[in-house]
């Protein structure tokens, strides 16, 4: 019998993509962003958004950028993504162009940058260099 192939859970609400924003940790890159948010519910499995904005291209293009995130997707965090995370996934314009190997490689790699950021996003303890002096929120 094969194997089955990795599902994705899906994200589907704007909350959750604003979550992932907003409390998440953001990995840059020239093909794809990530943005990757830990739900803090290890027995739920990952959750994969795709999003692509107008200004990369009309809708024949945005959907086609996110085919192929989908499809990469698929391979490359099945093997690095860790259950009760959320991963959105940014599509750039180079995602048309860039050679599939590419986007695998820079999605785990993206994946791998966000876990191991994800441990430094606690709030700096008193006393450390990076905590306010006066215990308050710099004003910048």
């Amino acid at each position: 019998m094969p194997a089955e192939p990795f599902r994705l859970d899906t994200l589907r609400l704007r909350r959750d993509f604003l979550a992932a924003s907003r409390d998440g940790v953001k990995i840059g890159g020239p093909i794809i962003g990530l943005q990757m948010r830990d739900r803090g519910a290890p027995e739920t499995p990952a959750r994969v958004g795709f999003t692509a904005t107008k200004r990369v291209g009309g809708a024949v293009e945005r959907n086609r950028m996110k085919r192929r995130l989908r499809a990469a997707a698929r391979s490359a965090l099945a093997e690095v993504a860790r259950p009760g995370c959320d991963y959105v996934v940014i599509a750039r314009r180079a995602v048309l162009d860039a050679a599939f190997d590419r986007i695998l490689r820079d999605l785990r790699e993206a994946a791998k940058r966000a876990h191991g950021r994800e441990k430094r996003t606690s709030p700096a303890p008193a006393g450390s260099p990076s905590a306010p002096i006066d215990g308050r929120e710099s004003g910048r």
